[in-house]
This record gives structure tokens, sequence and C-alpha cells, in this order.
């Protein structure tokens, strides 16, 4: 198969651990045929959406890892799959590419994730379509109504609805110290929307990506534990990465959410889950393909590449 991935800058993949790496490894491993190129190369031309696109060889060196062939023009419709691997934030160029996706669907294009799924899926406030599953939330730019909540649940955290990697992510406890200063900050004086939650103390036994594949569930979790006095699982935010089995609890709210998101062309979902609580369902890019393997023993590469020849049948 010819695969397409839209990507950042190869030049700045973190090789050791990156999942879209992963993929592509895998993907070459198995005889098919990978192309790359970032979302800039995707352009509205001669009524088709193409891809400025060039052939990728990797390597296994780990100081020049990829070869690139010449710079080709393909309709995205012409690779047996386009896979959208570019890294948040969700901007306006961001939406624009999904935007452009989407009538390459409409031109036969097999796009992984769906673009109008990840367009009407916002990875916070989704979350609100399962209210049983989920802690006690807020969303609103009010601080009214974020010191109401407040006063309520007593220990908080309050985060901004794009941001990645914990960036942003503030916990206000009994005290309420801070609490205005940190709501007009983190919302421009009421500019921005936030997400308030109730604090979950299970957050000591890590903030669990579960990875969904195609309707299936990965049986393996990577628990992001925070370090120290910090709040923050995010292994951006120096959270410690720990692959674990499921729990019964954590496998049946992830076998419920699976099939419901992957019938909606949301191929590859990282779920986010504290306690049984989910608290995010990722599809920009989700990661955590390499430090799943290493420490598992469970292909997560080898799994997505068969549900991907599965679904592309």
């Amino acid at each position: 198969m010819d695969l397409l991935f839209i990507a950042d800058p190869l030049e700045s993949f973190k090789i050791s651990k990156d999942s879209t790496l992963a993929m592509m490894r895998v993907a070459q491993a198995a005889g098919h045929q990978l192309w790359c190129c970032q979302s800039r190369n995707v352009l509205w031309r001669d009524d088709f959406v193409v891809a400025d696109c060039q052939a990728l060889l990797i390597k296994p060196s780990s100081t020049t890892w990829f070869e690139l062939g010449a710079i080709e023009s393909r309709p995205l419709n012409t690779f047996n799959a386009v896979l959208m691997r570019t890294d948040p934030p969700f901007d306006i160029e961001y939406l624009n590419t999904t935007w452009l996706l989407s009538a390459a669907t409409r031109q036969g294009a097999k796009v992984l994730n769906n673009p109008t799924a990840i367009r009407d899926h916002s990875e916070k406030i989704s979350i609100t379509e399962f209210p049983e599953l989920i802690p006690p939330t807020l969303v609103t730019r009010e601080l009214s109504a974020i010191e109401v909540f407040h006063q309520e649940h007593q220990d908080i955290v309050i985060k901004p609805l794009d941001g990645m990697g914990g960036m942003g992510v503030f916990r206000v406890g009994p005290d309420g110290l801070n609490l205005a200063s940190i709501v007009e900050t983190l919302g421009e004086n009421g500019a921005r929307t936030l997400m308030v939650q109730r604090f979950l103390p299970e957050i000591a036994q890590g903030d669990k990506r579960v990875l969904l594949i195609g309707g299936e569930v990965v049986p393996f979790a990577l628990a992001r534990i925070p370090q120290g006095s910090e709040i923050r699982g995010n292994l951006a935010a120096g959270g410690k990465g720990v692959a674990m089995p499921l729990t019964d609890a954590e496998k049946n709210v992830a076998e419920r959410l699976a099939p419901i998101l992957n019938a909606r062309g949301l191929f590859l979902v990282g779920l986010d889950l504290i306690g049984a609580y989910v608290t995010e369902i990722n599809v920009t890019s989700p990661t955590c393909f390499v430090e799943i393997t290493e420490q598992s023993g469970f292909d997560v590469p080898q799994f997505w590449l068969t549900a991907l020849e599965k679904a592309l049948v």
C-alpha cells in the first residue's frame, strides 16, 4: 500500500519514542511504501486536493534515520490511506487542513482519523457526551460559575480547552488561593472558555492513556504518574510513564467507547482516564505506542498496522 503521513517536520521527531515513527517503521517492514508531507503541503489544485509529498525511507541509523525522494504532487485519493499525524494546537490552520482533507474524502481519499470527525470532536468537551463516565465538570468563561463550583467541590482543577501536555493546568484547594487570578489569567478576563473539574486523588496512581485502535482496546495503558509535588502526570510535565494492564473498570469504560468512536471515523483514539473517570478523548495525534510496547511486550505498532490493513480491505 501507499501510505501518506501528514506530520510535523521529520527533524523534530523524538526518535526514541515517537509514535508516528513507530507506525512508519512497522508499515515499511511489512512492505508498504511510505510518503510524507506537512499540513502546509496539502492544497487544492486543478480541482483536486493534492499533496506535494516525498517518498520516505526509514533507515536504521539514529543520526540520519530517514531518506527522502524528490517532491511529487499527488492527489490524496491516489494513496491507500492518508494518516493525519500533525500535533496540536488545533488552531485555524489545523482547521483549514481538516477542511481540505474533508474535500479529499469526498473525492474518494481514505483519511484516518476522519477529518470531519476530528473537527467535530473537541478533545476536552467531547467527554460531556458521556456524563456518567466523567468527574463533576464545568465548562464556562464565567468566574462566578467557577467560584460556585469551587464552593461545592472544594478541590478543583482548571485547564484551558486548547492545552496539551499539561500546559496551563492549575489545582485550587479548599482555601481558594489565587482562584480569581488563575481564572482571569487562563481565561484572558472572560475571552476564553475553561474546563473545571473536581480534583481526583486517584491521579497519584497515574493519568492513564488507553489506546483505542480500529474499535479495539489495547490491553495495556501507560500510567503517567506525577512526580514530587506536581499534580500533572503528563510526560511533557515530568510525569513518569509506567505501562500496566487495564483494570476491569478501565477495560469496561474503554470497551464501551471504542466501537462508538470508531464508527464515527475515529480510528485511533487516546483515552485519558484517572481512576475510572474519563478526562479527555484525544483524536488529533495520540501517542504512547513506544512506551507501552517497550515496557509491556505488547506490540502496539503491529496491532495498529493489523487494524489499519483490515480497515482498508
